[in-house]
């Protein structure tokens, strides 16, 4: 039943497909005949796109493909190591909460409210400032503002698990709290969780490449795509396509991502595939 609705779905198709051919291409750059990203002076500064560079060049006169390659290795490894660290902190937590309740409920969701209470960018630029530019500033910036739409998420969905007949029968027979809650709890909601990573990595992607445009993210010389956008932008008026293009793929790949997890979704909720009939 599964299988069948993820091949009817396009959003997962399309996505799926655009998401794979660029991480794919980001990985095979090294062994691509596309150049060095880091050499200085492959072509003239500042070409335009052309048959030879298609992406034009920067004002080293570096080929621009190869980065822009290598910039979506780099977000899209951030971001997931990131959204993962998240997953593995906040998920113990919230089914914890959802299983005991009381005290213990009540103190994750305040730590979430606090969380949530913050602007995101604001949190994202004042934990910059106090681990210092870099690639763990935007790892840090990620867990913390994507840890409480998980911890919510998965609470809800641990409750509405909580309270069907399997888990009271696991009770009665005398099954450990451990089990209960990685078993009955963490086996039911995998497909939220999956979901909910889905779309949070988009969002990570957005942070980090915001620190990086801001210049508090990945420090040049290594190479994400708010780097790139960060050290384009003073040409911009001259060699436009510096920013324009690793904007486009930025987006492109988020568009993607959501495109997936909208899709995933869909296939895994059958509330809303009744809806939908």
């Amino acid at each position: 039943m599964m299988a069948r609705m993820l091949q009817l779905d396009r959003r997962i198709l399309i996505g799926g497909i655009i998401l794979v051919v660029l991480v794919a291409l980001s990985l095979l750059t090294p062994i691509l005949p596309l150049g060095d990203p880091a050499k200085v002076a492959a072509g003239p500064r500042l070409s335009p796109p052309s048959w030879l560079f298609p992406f034009g060049t920067d004002q080293l006169g570096r080929s621009n493909l190869p980065r822009v390659l290598q910039a979506i290795q780099s977000t899209c490894i951030l971001s997931a190591l990131a959204i993962a660290l998240t997953m593995v902190v906040a998920t113990p937590l919230a089914l914890f909460a959802a299983y005991r309740g009381g005290l213990i409920d009540q103190g994750v969701m305040r730590i979430a409210d606090v969380l949530f209470a913050l602007p995101p960018m604001l949190m994202a630029v004042l934990v910059a400032a106090i681990v210092g530019p870099g690639w763990l500033a935007s790892v840090a910036a990620i867990v913390m503002i994507s840890l409480p739409l998980f911890l919510r998420i998965v609470r809800s969905a641990a409750l509405s698990v909580a309270r069907r007949d399997f888990v009271t029968v696991a009770r009665l027979s005398g099954a450990s709290p451990l089990r209960v809650v990685f078993v009955h709890l963490l086996g039911n909601i995998i497909g939220p969780l999956t979901v909910q990573f889905a779309y949070a990595l988009s969002v990570g992607m957005l942070i980090e490449s915001t620190l990086s445009f801001l210049g508090m993210g990945m420090q040049p010389p290594a190479a994400s795509l708010g780097s790139l956008l960060f050290t384009g932008t003073p040409f911009i008026a001259i060699a436009p396509w510096l920013v324009l293009l690793p904007g486009l793929v930025l987006t492109l790949i988020v568009i993607a991502i959501n495109l997936l997890s909208d899709g995933l979704r869909h296939a895994i909720d059958p509330i809303e595939q009744q809806g939908i009939a």
